[in-house]
């Protein structure tokens, strides 16, 4: 079994301007500490040689993450390490019309570990994905963010996400919550 570390859309706009003005440094500071558990984890990944796959976001043009801004690169904290690979997408599933089971295949990767943002975007589309396609997927509990919505904040969206997903399954393939201090390659 090979196991990768999937990093979905942390780009420099993902999460601006999505809050109130009061609620937004909250958001860019829980933000900070998810790109932090998850250069973390990067650096262990590439410590034992794990593949580690970045997904980025291709907005169209006037989107916080339209291709070539500022806002659609990915955080520096993350940029692309020599042997990262990167995968463009346009819509919530990382493997929706990209190449990402392409690559993943090329490592012989049967085991996702995943962290990122969006939550109930792009991280809880793609996780159910990957286990429908047959992977074993990590969810890093604490290493996933988003903004509020109109009727939850942030916090609530993660906690709610971790729940419903943990132990989540699709035949032999399951998706495992797990804190960003239990993670093991």
């Amino acid at each position: 079994m090979t196991t990768a570390l999937l990093i979905i859309d942390v780009q420099n706009a993902i999460l601006a301007g999505k809050g109130t003005p009061e609620r937004q440094p909250i958001i860019d500071a829980a933000l900070n500490e998810t790109v932090s558990r998850l250069q973390s984890l990067r650096a262990e990944a590439h410590r034992v040689e794990a593949p580690v796959v970045l997904v980025q976001h291709d907005g169209d043009p006037g989107h916080r993450l339209a291709v070539g801004t500022t806002g659609w690169a990915i955080r520096s904290e993350l940029s692309p390490a020599e042997g990262d690979t990167i995968v463009h997408k346009k819509s919530s599933d990382s493997f929706f019309e990209t190449d990402l089971a392409d690559r993943l295949a090329e490592r012989n990767v049967t085991h996702l570990i995943v962290g990122g943002c969006m939550t109930q975007f792009c991280v809880d589309t793609t996780v159910r994905r990957a286990v429908s396609l047959g992977y074993d997927v990590t969810l890093v509990g604490d290493g996933h963010t988003t903004a509020d919505s109109d009727t939850l904040n942030f916090a609530d969206i993660v906690a709610h996400h971790n729940e419903t997903l943990d132990d989540f399954d699709a035949g032999s393939a399951r998706i495992l919550v797990r804190p960003m201090a239990d993670i093991r390659f």
